[in-house]
């Protein structure tokens, strides 16, 4: 019985913490603003939709270029 939590690396792997969470959200908009994204519209989206623009942040960077 004792071997099973030590081999089953599921049951031991760390977790995600809050800290680790708002540090990859930072940087998200910190990305996005260099990118060209408005302050504004960065400081209202969510998370989800950050990591979707940063998906292709190429693409997003020629978007923004386009635009006056």
């Amino acid at each position: 019985m004792g071997d099973f939590l030590r081999r089953n690396k599921n049951l031991r792997r760390p977790r995600k913490t809050g800290v680790a969470r708002r540090r990859r959200q930072k940087l998200h908009r910190q990305r996005l603003l260099a990118l060209g994204v408005p302050a504004e519209q960065v400081r209202t989206m969510d998370s989800a939709r950050m990591r979707l623009l940063l998906k292709r942040p190429n693409k997003l960077a020629n978007k923004r270029a386009k635009q006056p």
